[in-house]
């Protein structure tokens, strides 16, 4: 006869030890919880519910408008806003405005010449994008100032020839060359009544005081 055990309790199997990875598995979580909690501070969690970071802006422009009073630009067939303190900037920006130079207001007698700026596409930083800028060259020449000649402007002190057809040419008044009568403006008024006995010619000008005396130069 075969012999059985009769304890009331039943038999337990003898244990089987956890394979090494799950126990390696369980002390790193340990870790990290331990960790996570020696970080927080009484009180508060470590939830971070706050938005995504936008991306990082683009370059910002030199200024809201472009070519903008005060800014300067580059020389060349295509005009660029640049540093004024950058060896690429050759003029700066005296006055900005709409429209045209005939139909907008005039520009600062020390004009050296007028850009005429268009502004377009998704990149225009303002609604002041069409119209002209006012410049004056950072270094001589200047030849918007009185008698040098070629500026956009006529302002007293300038010299001007005039044709048969009543048209007026600016000119340097250095200049010996050309053969046409060549006068010089001597002031500026509201009305050609009010102009000097001695007015050789009336010239046209902007501003306040759109007449302009001029007399006849000596010498030719």
């Amino acid at each position: 006869m075969d012999e059985h055990t009769s304890s009331g309790a039943r038999s337990r199997r003898p244990a089987t030890p956890l394979p090494a990875r799950v126990f390696l598995a369980v002390a790193a979580a340990v870790v990290a919880l331990l960790l996570t909690t020696a970080c927080e501070a009484p009180g508060r969690t470590v939830t971070d519910d706050r938005p995504p970071a936008p991306a990082s802006p683009g370059p910002s422009p030199y200024g809201v408008v472009f070519l903008g009073p005060g800014d300067c630009s580059s020389r060349g067939p295509v005009i660029r806003e640049v540093f004024c303190r950058s060896e690429k900037a050759a003029a700066t920006v005296l006055a900005r405005h709409l429209g045209t130079p005939s139909s907008g207001p005039p520009c600062p007698d020390a004009t050296d010449f007028v850009l005429h700026v268009s502004e377009t596409g998704t990149g225009a930083r303002s609604r002041l994008t069409t119209g002209y800028a006012c410049m004056r060259n950072l270094e001589p020449p200047h030849p918007g100032d009185p008698g040098q000649g070629g500026g956009p402007l006529t302002v007293v002190g300038d010299c001007v020839t005039a044709s048969r057809a009543g048209e007026v040419t600016e000119t340097a008044c250095a200049d010996a060359g050309g053969r046409a009568p060549r006068y010089r403006v001597e002031s500026a008024v509201e009305r050609r009544d009010r102009c000097p006995d001695d007015t050789d010619l009336f010239v046209s000008l902007r501003g306040e005081k759109p007449v302009g005396c001029a007399r006849r130069t000596t010498g030719w």
